[in-house]
């Protein structure tokens, strides 16, 4: 009786824990202005089929539905949100800033930091041309992991540009039909050992020369910005690279420049990029990317969606828990109750009752037992569900409309009356 391999269980701190994180991201967007919206974890397989293409399939949950459809769970929210976006697009004023947090399924090989299912905040940026909204993209990533205790010491942005590295490229005179061959074999620069990468570029045609020039850039022995200003003098690429030191000037306004790092081996794998990329990573380098995203101007128009600029990033809740986890950095579970309401004897059950739906409709988190056990008992009880207070209903104080309130964490007592019980608790 376990859970299928992949998939997990959340008992109350596990959940205590994703609701933590959960917050958090909530909290962080909304301060950068981005509202949440959701779709449903099931949808067309063809939504997914026309962004990546059948080979996908061997990657989904998918299956017929009752109605002869072919169906999958989401691997992913972009598909969705394009869907969502040909629809109202129109009528959306500009720049469009959404969130979601989404469960998403792969059917994949588990292992640190990926799982089959895994929740992810999603933040997208639609109908922003500007160097700013990417600069905004990434801020927001930062100031989530500051907002959960991570500083530039833990976590570090590492950005590139998709068309600074098509510049360098065609500069090296390398052939635009090897081209994904070259991406893919620069995207794996930081798993694989240096001669195994210019291995992969021998393999695609790469002549020695743009070898030897690649490995330089991609291992950060020369600036990709002085690079570009040496090599590249005018055109798209040009252009681009000027934009990314803007990127990188904007992000020190705000104070994040030692969060910075441009990476010419950053490429993200996924072909819809067309500007800044990143990804986020732990500074230690025990985990996997924390997140990653850019600017996909493409990508909505092709799903049918649009023509609209779009930028956005997905941070996974594996990779980022393993890190707070390992840190410490997750509080203690939160206490069950606030206030344990504590009649002496049954014969004062109803009226133990009676005060703690009074508390409950105060706003405070309060129970009483169902059949209690004997104040030593009780107080014992209530002690182990991390409650603050324990209000103890005796017959003289409710023949008065009273009762004994007593702070469980330093066993100081005095008597109130029941209706100043709750005003009393939230001071304290």
């Amino acid at each position: 009786m376990q859970p299928l391999k992949g998939f997990r269980d959340f008992y109350p701190e596990e959940m205590a824990r994703r609701n933590y994180l959960f917050d958090a991201w909530r909290r962080v967007t909304k301060r950068f202005g981005f509202v949440e919206f959701d779709g449903p974890p099931l949808e067309s397989l063809e939504l997914y089929t026309r962004k990546s293409g059948e080979e996908i399939v061997e990657q989904l949950y998918t299956f017929e539905d009752k109605g002869g459809r072919n169906v999958a769970l989401r691997p992913e929210m972009t598909p969705t949100l394009a869907r969502m976006m040909a629809a109202r697009a129109a009528t959306l004023p500009k720049p469009i800033k959404w969130f979601s947090i989404p469960q998403l399924f792969r059917y994949e090989r588990n292992q640190r930091g990926r799982l089959r299912e895994h929740f992810q905040l999603n933040l997208d940026i639609v109908g922003a041309p500007e160097v700013e909204a990417d600069a905004e993209l990434l801020a927001v990533a930062v100031e989530i992991q500051r907002e959960l205790g991570l500083d530039q010491t833990d976590v570090v942005a590492r950005v590139n540009d998709r068309r600074v590295v098509q510049g360098v490229l065609a500069e090296l005179e390398i052939a635009p039909e090897t081209f994904p061959a070259v991406y893919a074999a620069i995207d794996k620069f930081r798993k694989i050992d240096r001669e195994t990468f210019e291995q992969l570029l021998e393999n695609a045609r790469v002549s020695p020369g743009a070898v030897a020039e690649l490995s330089r850039l991609c291992g950060g022995e020369v600036d990709i910005l002085d690079w570009c200003d040496e090599r590249l003098s005018s055109g798209p690429s040009h252009e681009a690279a000027t934009s990314l030191a803007r990127y990188r000037q904007i992000l020190g306004e705000v104070g994040l420049s030692e969060f910075v790092q441009l990476d010419f081996s950053i490429v993200r794998g996924l072909a819809y990029y067309t500007g800044i990329v990143f990804e986020l990573y732990d500074r230690k380098g025990k985990e996997r990317a924390i997140c990653g995203g850019g600017r996909y101007d493409e990508l909505i128009h092709s799903l049918g969606g649009p023509k609209l600029e779009a930028l956005g990033f997905g941070m996974g809740d594996v990779v980022l828990s393993l890190m707070l986890e390992d840190r410490g950095l997750f509080p203690a579970s939160p206490p069950r109750i606030d206030v344990a309401v504590i009649p002496v004897g049954r014969e004062l059950a109803s009226a133990a009752r009676n005060v703690t739906a009074l508390l409950r409709r105060a706003g405070l988190s309060a129970e009483t037992p169902f059949t209690p056990a004997g104040v030593g008992k009780d107080l014992k009880a209530a002690s182990r569900d991390g409650a603050r207070f324990a209000v103890i209903i005796g017959p003289d104080e409710w023949s008065s409309r009273s009762a004994n309130l007593k702070n469980l964490a330093d066993g100081t007592e005095r008597r109130l009356s029941i209706d100043a019980l709750a005003e009393n608790i939230r001071v304290l």
